[in-house]
């Protein structure tokens, strides 16, 4: 039992330390990202992709954005990987797409990406793109969040605390923070099903 304490505890305590003006500055990108008629493109590797995938129908269905998870396709994400290689694969799908100045990147990453050591060059690509695109980049990042928010315009920083729990906090808390700004006044649209049942 004394794990489960633990773990929960920490899990409040981290949450605690999430920076709020942070997550209004995110809010706001994407507000503007939808009003001036911009696309919302997500990425992230392994849990980030998954929650890229979840985040993607959140934006689309609950906040009226138009989203689009970049590793959605699995036939384009190995063919890119085997016929251009990991690194660039992501940013050659928001090539592809036509990503422009009025788009917005969102990047789910436990560490932000590295350029040295190399670490998840694939999301550093991906960032350095959309820069050059003059497209905004915001994240859900851990750690120090790494190049993801060094380069973005905005980003939300999730806590470390135990340095053994560092991916599955992180990654647990990205899902509660994504699901608090598709919820957040300025974004949400329309109610999920359940909460337009108790109306």
């Amino acid at each position: 039992m004394s794990f489960i304490a633990d773990f929960l505890e920490d899990t409040g305590q981290i949450i605690r330390q999430i920076n709020y003006s942070d997550v209004e500055a995110v809010v706001d990108i994407l507000a503007s990202t939808r009003d001036r008629g911009g696309r919302l493109f997500l990425a992230g590797s392994g849990g980030g992709a998954g929650h890229s995938s979840h985040a993607a129908c959140d934006f689309r269905k609950l906040c009226g954005l138009e989203a689009y998870c970049v590793t959605d396709n699995v036939s384009e994400l190995t063919a890119r990987i085997n016929d251009e290689g990991w690194e660039s694969s992501l940013a050659m799908w928001l090539k592809s797409s036509r990503m422009s100045n009025i788009d917005t990147l969102l990047v789910f990453s436990v560490g932000g990406g590295s350029q040295n050591p190399d670490v998840s060059v694939n999301l550093v690509r991906a960032v350095e793109f959309a820069i050059g695109c003059g497209a905004d980049v915001v994240g859900i990042v851990g750690r120090d969040g790494g190049f993801v928010r060094k380069m973005s315009s905005a980003s939300v920083l999730i806590p470390s605390r135990n340095p053994k729990h560092i991916t599955p906090q992180v990654e647990g808390l990205q899902a509660v923070i994504w699901h608090l700004l598709v919820s957040h006044p300025k974004l949400s649209m329309n109610s999920t099903k359940w909460e337009s049942l108790s109306k």
